[in-house]
């Protein structure tokens, strides 16, 4: 089975016959079948030359890169970017329904639409999980489908973003219920995370786009063409419009069963000028967790089976395709356990 691969100490990556070199700086050397490699994350300072990227290529394993940096006395953690390799599941006429809807206006709002649906959905089901032992949480669930409500006469997709906005600010205010006073949480800052509960929420949206791109990657799916988010240079928007999906159902539950149970605590962070990011301990817990996630199964009702996290997205995006193709109507995923 394919695993991901995550690298957090300085180190050079190599190809060496039909596996993946990663030797670190102390000469020690560690060799992984390329068939074993899903993807691959970078944490550290990496080095690599184009032999290796051809060779990802060739696997049809992306690999992303996360980066600290330091300007002006402000401190920046952030993700990157990816190598997305040449695309081997081509589809023109795809590109062109992609473009086709994002360029209709009724076709693009509807879309976009559903897919804050789904995101807003899996939010208040996220509340819901709490509400028998916080009451008070219903006030904020009632809140949110009062703003779910605004969808539907909205006339432009900027519009939609504004109400998917004030839905993530009420959202945001419950965390401090959820989470009690041990994780203070003000308000949502992104550039860069100023506390804890912060940084987690970047750093496990940052995780969550990079594992929808991997997902888009493996479909005939363009990630340059997106129906929520405007779609921009430097970077895959549709991968963002994904997210928004499942950025409650992996990363906030995630960010909630860690923090509540104490796995991830003050001392798994630093706090650098203006900015407070998990240190590799924190990480290394965080990845745990989130693996633990994408490969943990449930039985799907519709199809009958069990099915994975991972593979939710997967068939979230082949439930895309079918829309854009006329095929099926989309209904985004809505949690329902």
């Amino acid at each position: 089975m394919r695993q991901p691969q995550f690298l957090f100490s300085d180190a050079q990556l190599s190809r060496k016959d039909n596996t993946l070199l990663i030797q670190k700086l102390n000469g020690e050397k560690k060799f992984v079948p390329v068939e074993n490699v899903d993807e691959i994350y970078l944490f550290g300072e990496n080095t690599f030359n184009t032999s290796l990227l051809a060779f990802l290529s060739q696997n049809q394993i992306t690999l992303h890169v996360f980066k600290t940096w330091e300007k002006d006395e402000h401190f920046f953690e952030y993700y990157a970017g990816t190598f997305y390799p040449r695309e081997f599941l081509n589809s023109g006429f795809l590109v062109v329904k992609q473009v086709e809807t994002y360029s209709n206006n009724k076709k693009r709002l509807k879309l976009a639409k559903l897919l804050l649906v789904g995101a807003s959905s899996n939010i208040r089901r996220n509340l819901k999980n709490y509400e028998r032992k916080f009451p008070e949480l219903a006030q904020t669930s009632q809140k949110i489908s009062e703003l779910r409500e605004l969808f539907e006469n909205c006339k432009s997709v900027p519009e939609l973003m504004g109400i998917e906005g004030n839905i993530r600010s009420v959202y945001y205010d419950a965390w401090n219920t959820i989470l009690g006073e041990e994780n203070p949480f003000d308000k949502r800052t992104k550039q860069p995370p100023d506390n804890p509960v912060n940084a987690l929420i970047s750093f496990g949206n940052s995780l969550c786009y990079a594992q929808c791109l991997n997902q888009v990657y493996h479909t005939q799916l363009s990630p340059l063409v997106s129906f929520l988010h405007e779609p921009g240079e430097r970077r895959f928007s549709l991968c963002l419009d994904l997210a928004e999906i499942f950025k409650p159902i992996i990363v906030d539950r995630l960010i909630f069963t860690l923090l509540n149970n104490r796995q991830i605590q003050n001392k798994h962070f630093e706090q650098k000028a203006n900015a407070c990011y998990l240190n590799e301990e924190g990480k290394k817990i965080f990845l745990k967790g989130w693996l633990e996630r994408l490969d943990s199964t449930f039985q799907h009702r519709k199809l009958s089976r069990k099915v994975s996290y991972k593979r939710l997205i997967l068939l979230e995006c082949y439930k895309i395709i079918k829309h854009l193709t006329e095929v099926e109507e989309y209904e985004p995923l809505v949690m329902d356990w």
